[in-house]
């Protein structure tokens, strides 16, 4: 991938040039993004470590990103989005309000009721509505997350919506 002399770890294309990038400027570039995606998919009062998990895990396995396969910011996100996973098979009690909720309805009934129907969804329905509504990712770039095509993340995102609907009934709509 690139050089790996201490603390360099990639090599980042300006203008055709290569130039030497630190994983700690990666980490800054990309570190708000971050902090957002755990906050989102993460347990209540996990997001830190999570956040620490998998940092320390793309630090470990820096050598298995493939740029060929989607942008480092992606790789990260799905990193974190895994370690999120575990961590919730770990924490196995859901509370439905999340201090670190970015983007929720103003009225506090509708963004519990609306938080308790996304926690009932499966797993990728979820991850997908999170990574879209909340925390604002394109389609292109939660597809290279999920590790799938654009087209199954929008279909993904169609059926999540179909079960929100049903779950929420019309005076959500």
């Amino acid at each position: 991938m690139g050089i790996r002399d201490g603390r360099l770890v990639a090599v980042a294309y300006t203008g055709g040039e290569p130039a030497a990038v630190s994983f700690d400027d990666l980490l800054a570039v990309h570190w708000s993004m971050l902090v957002r995606v755990a906050g989102r998919v993460s347990p209540p009062g996990m997001r830190d470590d999570v956040l620490q998990e998998a940092v320390t895990l793309a630090w470990r396995r820096w050598d298995t990103y493939d740029a060929e396969r989607g942008s480092v910011r992606s790789w990260m996100i799905a990193i974190v989005a895994d370690r999120a996973r575990r961590a919730w098979r770990r924490h196995r009690v859901w509370h439905p309000l999340s201090d670190d909720l970015h983007v929720a309805p103003a009225d506090s009934e509708i963004r519990a009721d609306v938080e308790r129907a996304i926690a009932a969804l499966p797993a990728r329905q979820r991850l997908a509505v999170q990574l879209r509504y909340y925390v604002d990712l394109p389609v292109a770039e939660i597809a290279e997350v999920m590790r799938c095509a654009a087209g199954t993340v929008s279909s993904t995102l169609h059926d999540a919506r179909a079960t929100l609907r049903s779950a929420l009934g019309d005076e959500y709509r």
